[in-house]
């Protein structure tokens, strides 16, 4: 059974493996890969990534993977980007 580390930790992995990762694919693969513990509908009937999931990859990734919510995605943390989490 996998637990909110597994897909974190997955999540994590996509990222260093592609450098960028498309939240809307991350939570279709996520509902694919591991099920429907981990997403819900969202109030725009999109599916998302519940919380403890994010909770969970945030620890694991803070110093080296950054939010742009301009284009809804994690990507490798840059020199030049600002030291928070959002871009």
């Amino acid at each position: 059974m996998p637990t909110v580390s597994d897909v974190a930790a997955w999540l994590l992995e996509q990222v260093q493996k592609d450098g960028v990762l498309q939240q809307d694919y991350a939570a279709s693969e996520i509902q694919d890969q591991f099920g429907e513990d981990f997403i819900y509908e969202n109030t725009n009937g999109n599916l998302a990534i519940k919380p403890d999931v994010l909770k969970a990859f945030r620890a694991i990734s803070e110093k080296t993977v950054v939010w742009q919510s301009g284009n809804k995605e994690w990507r490798l943390r840059e020199d030049w980007d600002e030291p928070t989490r959002k871009q």
